[in-house]
């Protein structure tokens, strides 16, 4: 064999090896990087609650912050987090919205791309598309205000398991509610909800291990 054949062999030989190597280590970085799927147990320790068969919910129809009609339909092919919650609320609310924020911001860019926020509103009489758009809009630009006939929201907060009671103050009222995100998956059906306090780590760390085990 000529030594220009060994050379060639060896080359060869050489460049198989670096491409082996460095699919081996594509695959730990891979790895390492990719969400922890956590267990059952591990994401309710977390505050994440996922039921073992999604609950599908009846269909609604409500505007969203620009007029427009909101069905179950906007919530399918991307997951949802919704908070249910309105614009005159002084605290749980603008805490979870930030926190809703936070979360999508620190998200994979990946798992970002199909996550969606929507604040549905419980005090309709108040919480106009208009109002909405720039409660919303201070938190995320992408996020979405929801609002509409009020029964409408009260069988839609039924079906998700959202429960909330006008309380009046004087010439004034509030809205008690739960505090709770609500999670719907890309199919459009209620996957699972989490509950406060959100902690960034804590919610990032569920939630991405979530989409990631999901198919």
């Amino acid at each position: 064999m000529s030594s220009s054949s060994n050379r060639r062999g060896i080359f060869i030989t050489v460049l198989c090896c670096v491409a082996f190597m460095a699919l081996v280590v594509a695959g730990v970085v891979h790895k390492l990087l990719s969400p922890r799927v956590m267990t059952q147990s591990e994401l309710q320790l977390n505050g994440a609650i996922v039921f073992d068969k999604p609950r599908r919910f009846e269909d609604f129809e409500l505007l969203d912050q620009n007029g427009e009609p909101f069905t179950k339909d906007d919530l399918t092919g991307q997951w949802s987090l919704l908070f249910f919650g309105f614009t005159h609320c002084p605290d749980i609310c603008p805490t979870t919205m930030a926190d809703m924020a936070r979360l999508k911001q620190n998200l994979p860019a990946d798992i970002a791309e199909q996550t969606q926020g929507v604040l549905v509103s419980l005090d309709p009489a108040r919480d106009t598309p208009e109002l909405l758009k720039d409660y919303v809009g201070y938190f995320n630009p992408e996020f979405i205000g929801v609002t509409g006939d009020f029964l409408q929201i009260r069988r839609f907060a039924n079906q998700v398991n959202v429960a909330f009671t006008k309380v009046t103050q004087g010439d004034d009222y509030t809205v008690d509610h739960s505090g709770n995100i609500v999670l719907i998956n890309p199919y459009g059906d209620y996957h699972g909800f989490f509950k406060p306090p959100f902690e960034l780590a804590k919610l990032k760390a569920t939630y991405s291990s979530i989409v990631t085990s999901f198919d």
